[in-house]
């Protein structure tokens, strides 16, 4: 293993953080997580979770019918993809094994943002979502949420994840497909969301023609009662609710120590969590019981892909990704992106906004020594299956140096020492976030959907 640059005195000044290690105690230990903090008491309707269940894994809700919710959260790669960017609409195969796809419906770019994991996401704490926090919770709106839709989202939205949801169908790279395709596409492709023969109302409309669908939205909706009566907020809603009841997990051996069984935790495990939550520092950022404060921060993460399109002085070719910064509006959160919660992070490798790491004792390392790490990024161990036009595209921000300085800049994290040892006991904390229940997801890929479209390509 490599050596670490020592740094340590002073070195939270910046972020305005001030603790006091304690040799033998555990500090700032975050309460075990109880049933009041999920949306519902983590209880769901037993019959929407069944048709989110079947819905998250239909293909009948893309344009052109090739891909599924499933495709870039797949319960094979920890509720998320194995990719660093996903590859999304056009695209065949399954995780690490999908490619760019074949001839005229070949995929037109990658998604410019890692397809971040589901694990936790009914919980109340979780307002925020997408890397950049771009839908939130807002009484003060219409719908009670600020979302890219604004006064377009519809009412009748449960949470903030059904929020999420109303999302990626719209996307021409995710799941809608090219304008020209198909009529979702040529909807999504001028921003004709809601309203009669949007893009909600055509996905509606498709699930409204299938019986076996009409029956599971009755059973699940007091409120649908004919085929007409259902709509797409209904789907949004079912698809959260089999998120939230079907991929809680807070039954690690960490939350077993949390709950008073001293013995859960193995002795690398406890020297960790001391560290993670005293010398290290990892807490200021990944605290409370899901391991985020739900804050926005710089951490100098590499940048790979095509961009989010944004420009820096001198450069107009979109091939920059401003995070936070493009919800607000404010230049002081460029390069700022929400901090992942790290339940069952051994399991969700690629890390960070664009999957630049490619394992858990990498992004460690990164967050270590935020800006060495990335003036010294390994762009091999991106995993981003390979087309030369694409490839073109996936390092141009990484291979010039005024950008990488404009990352570094605005870098808020300290550089911190560990030794071998304390990386090895740091790793083993990390792992015991990890809920057994979590490791085999197989039982929750169905094996048909209502559609009759393939579940698997």
């Amino acid at each position: 293993m490599r050596k670490f640059v020592v740094l340590l005195a002073g070195i939270c000044m910046g972020l305005g953080f001030a603790w006091e290690v304690q040799a033998g105690s555990y500090q700032n230990l975050p309460d075990p997580v109880e049933d009041h903090d999920y949306f519902n008491e983590g209880v769901f309707d037993p019959g929407q979770v069944q048709l989110g269940r079947l819905l998250f894994f239909d293909k009948i809700l893309s344009g052109n019918q090739n891909i599924s919710c499933a495709t870039c959260h797949h319960p094979f790669a920890g509720t998320s993809d194995g990719l660093s960017l996903p590859i999304g609409e056009g695209a065949q195969g399954v995780s690490v094994t999908r490619n760019t796809g074949t001839g005229p419906d070949a995929v037109h770019e990658r998604v410019p943002r890692n397809s971040p994991t589901i694990f936790n996401s009914g919980a109340l704490e979780f307002n925020k979502m997408f890397h950049d926090g771009r839908v939130s919770i807002n009484p003060g709106a219409p719908s009670g949420f600020d979302s890219p839709a604004g006064g377009n989202l519809p009412s009748g939205l449960d949470n903030v994840l059904s929020v999420q949801a109303m999302f990626p169908v719209t996307s021409g790279t995710e799941m809608a497909g090219q304008a020209g395709e198909n009529t979702i596409a040529n909807e999504a492709a001028i921003n004709h969301l809601a309203g009669a023969g949007g893009v909600w109302d055509l996905l509606a409309q498709r699930l409204q023609a299938i019986p076996e669908y009409v029956d599971l939205f009755k059973a699940a909706y007091s409120d649908v009662n004919v085929a007409g009566d259902i709509t797409y907020v209904h789907a949004a809603n079912a698809i959260a609710a089999f998120e939230a009841h079907q991929w809680r997990a807070d039954n690690s051996p960490f939350d077993r120590f949390l709950w008073g069984d001293r013995d859960a935790l193995s002795p690398e495990a406890k020297r960790g969590a001391r560290l993670f939550y005293g010398h290290a520092g990892c807490s200021h950022c990944h605290s409370g019981p899901f391991q985020t404060d739900q804050q926005f921060h710089a951490i100098a993460m590499p940048q790979i892909g095509a961009g989010k399109g944004d420009n820096q002085p001198g450069y107009a070719d979109g091939r920059d990704d401003f995070g936070r910064e493009r919800v607000t509006g404010n230049a002081d959160d460029r390069f700022k992106f929400r901090t992942p919660s790290l339940r069952n992070v051994e399991l969700t490798a690629p890390y960070g906004h664009s999957g630049a790491f490619a394992t858990l004792e990498e992004v460690v390392l990164h967050h270590l020594n935020a800006v060495e790490s990335l003036y010294h990024y390994n762009q091999t161990q991106a995993v981003l299956p390979s087309r030369p036009d694409l490839d073109a595209l996936d390092f141009q921000v990484m291979n010039d140096p005024d950008r990488l300085d404009s990352i570094a800049q605005h870098s808020e994290l300290p550089v911190v020492e560990l030794n071998e040892g304390n990386l090895v006991d740091l790793l083993a904390f990390l792992r015991s976030l990890t809920d057994p229940a979590s490791v085999d997801l197989r039982i929750d890929v169905p094996a048909r959907v209502p559609s009759g479209l393939p579940v698997f390509d």
